[in-house]
């Protein structure tokens, strides 16, 4: 016999029979109506290829197979009732469990810091592990919870994943003090002449900047292609070479080096960040918990500080 193939609610239907000795009893427990309960008595019986209830006068006597059951199926029960019970009321304070998000190495710098001072505050025995996990990999996984969310640029992912956008990020160039050419403001020409790091993880292709200069017919001159954004502000300290990229993160890195930051002289889209998670645990309350805990640690992130 295969638990996938039982109906649990007849171990209910059971535990009430054997407590009140009655049909009518149980089905008052449960509100449920006579027949119902002798249907479910009926597949028991099928079940166990056993009567479990034999009726002496106004009242249903169990069988001995049904006496051995008994204290198994009620343990199960009651422990499924206080594990649901459990559920239903998660208390970060006191919750010890790990929580696995996953996103992109430039935003652990930005969202990292203030969501471990919120969960350290609120969730001291909640570890969190933060992984970079393959794009194509993002639904499957959220999907058997290996996963509990994944912050990623728009991804075009199916409907079983629900998202949120949670920051909106405009786009800066840095460029050293000093620089020979470039001081306090830039023009979309001087922006042409200069030549530029280009960061991504990806081997090939434009960055977003290059896609905006394109549909207008202009092309930027790229020296260094490189994989992260603090290597490519060590460079930019020692060259004359232009970063463009998120103002988020350059102001984290930009603490360290202290380079002009000045706005991209060309008209671009915002670099959108969403939150994804999977529709099975769109009201778990962990998981809405996290969630929270999450959008609460971007606000400052998207607050530019004060001059």
């Amino acid at each position: 016999m295969h638990l996938s193939r039982v109906d649990l609610n007849l171990f209910v239907v059971f535990v009430a029979v054997y407590t009140e000795g009655s049909v009518t009893r149980a089905a008052q427990q449960l509100n449920l109506t006579q027949p119902a309960i002798s249907h479910a008595l009926k597949r028991l019986r099928d079940l166990f290829q056993d009567p479990l209830f034999i009726r002496q006068g106004q009242s249903m006597v169990s069988t001995p197979l049904a006496r051995n059951l008994i204290e198994p199926v009620r343990q199960a029960l009651r422990g499924l009732e206080l594990s649901m019970q459990e559920h239903a009321r998660f208390d970060p304070a006191t919750a010890n469990k790990q929580c696995h998000l996953a996103l992109r190495d430039v935003l652990e710098s930005t969202i990292l810091p203030p969501l471990l001072h919120q969960l350290t505050q609120q969730a001291p025995h909640i570890q969190l592990q933060a992984i970079q996990v393959e794009r194509r990999e993002l639904v499957a996984e959220l999907a058997a919870g290996t996963l509990d969310l994944a912050i990623d640029m728009l991804l075009p992912l199916s409907g079983e994943i629900r998202r949120q956008r949670i920051l909106q990020d405009k786009t800066v160039i840095l460029l050293r003090q000093g620089h020979p050419a470039i001081q306090g403001q830039i023009s979309l020409e001087q922006y042409l002449q200069a030549e530029h790091i280009l960061a991504s993880s990806r081997r090939h292709g434009p960055g977003l900047e290059d896609l905006e200069l394109s549909r207008l017919g202009l092309q930027r001159k790229i020296r260094l292609r490189c994989q992260h954004y603090y290597a490519a502000c060590r460079v930019v300290s020692q060259t004359d070479l232009l970063l463009t990229m998120p103002e988020a993160y350059a102001r984290i890195a930009n603490e360290q080096f202290g380079h002009q930051m000045l706005h991209l002289p060309l008209a671009m889209p915002t670099w959108d960040v969403y939150l994804y998670w999977h529709q099975n645990v769109d009201q778990d309350p962990a998981n809405l918990w996290l969630r929270e805990l999450v959008i609460n640690a971007v606000i400052p992130v998207t607050q530019p500080e004060a001059d």
